[in-house]
């Protein structure tokens, strides 16, 4: 069978173990149904997440026209500590930036390489926690607004990563490390002013398992400006990454915006 659209994430949801799909505009594919099987990825060309047009792609789906201009590629989103909405500042489009920065956020730990600290969303719990590969997850506090959230963050890196080494990821290279009683530790390291939001027991610890049949010991990545087309045996799926058999490992959402035909 073939299946031909613009890549987007993977879309999940949060079961034992997760389930992935692949969707395109007129269909959509469960991956999880195409364990042991090989595939066939072709690169097509482009389209921006955006604007729709067939331009190469400069990051996070948008090309570069709406990577500079749009509101959902601001600076506040990869550091939340920027957001200003909350003083009624705009950025790039103020009724964009208070729709998603003025809702709850969760600061949280999570365990994928090591201990990381992040932001997200309430509503993207735990999807955010599936995309970075955590196999556990716990929230630390719940915020009204992202910039509350980003200055959280902010301080915690001075304890925590708030990047995930990917090899460690796809390898399951993981730690075991008692999240709760990190989660504990944390009073006095956050801000005075998000301190009212914490509460020592209350929140719960995030299982997260993967559908892999094994792990790779070495891992390749797949880069379809380098390698247009790739085949092999689908062997797992961890946070946005297709593993393949022979230790190529494919990260779907770098390549958003890329127009892919696939063979099953």
């Amino acid at each position: 069978m073939t299946y031909e659209g613009v890549l987007t994430k993977m879309q999940t949801e949060f079961s034992n173990p997760i389930q992935y799909y692949l969707v395109f505009e007129n269909s959509f594919l469960s991956l999880n149904q195409l364990l042991d099987k090989s595939l066939e990825i072709s690169f097509q060309g482009y389209q921006c997440l955006n604007c729709g047009k067939k331009k190469k792609i400069f990051r996070q789906g948008f090309c570069y026209d709406c990577f500079m201009s749009s509101a959902a590629a601001g600076d506040w989103i990869m550091k939340p500590e920027l957001s200003t909405a909350h003083l009624d500042i705009e950025d790039r489009d103020l009724e964009y930036e208070k729709k998603v920065q003025l809702q709850p956020h969760i600061v949280y730990l999570a365990l994928s390489s090591e201990v990381k600290v992040g932001v997200t969303r309430k509503t993207q719990v735990p999807t955010r926690w599936i995309d970075q590969g955590a196999v556990q997850a716990v929230p630390i506090v719940e915020v009204p607004n992202r910039y509350l959230a980003g200055i959280t963050e902010v301080a915690l890196k001075n304890y925590y990563a708030d990047k995930t080494n990917w090899q460690k990821m796809l390898k399951n290279e993981v730690p075991q490390i008692d999240l709760m009683a990190e989660r504990l530790q944390l009073e006095n390291r956050i801000p005075t002013e998000v301190r009212e939001f914490f509460h020592p027991n209350q929140e719960d610890l995030y299982e997260l398992h993967y559908p892999v049949l094994h792990y790779p010991t070495k891992v390749s990545s797949l880069n379809l400006d380098k390698s247009p087309n790739f085949s092999g045996k689908l062997t797992g799926i961890k946070g946005q990454y297709l593993l393949f058999e022979d230790g190529t490992v494919f990260n779907v959402r770098t390549f958003e915006g890329y127009v892919v035909r696939i063979n099953i």
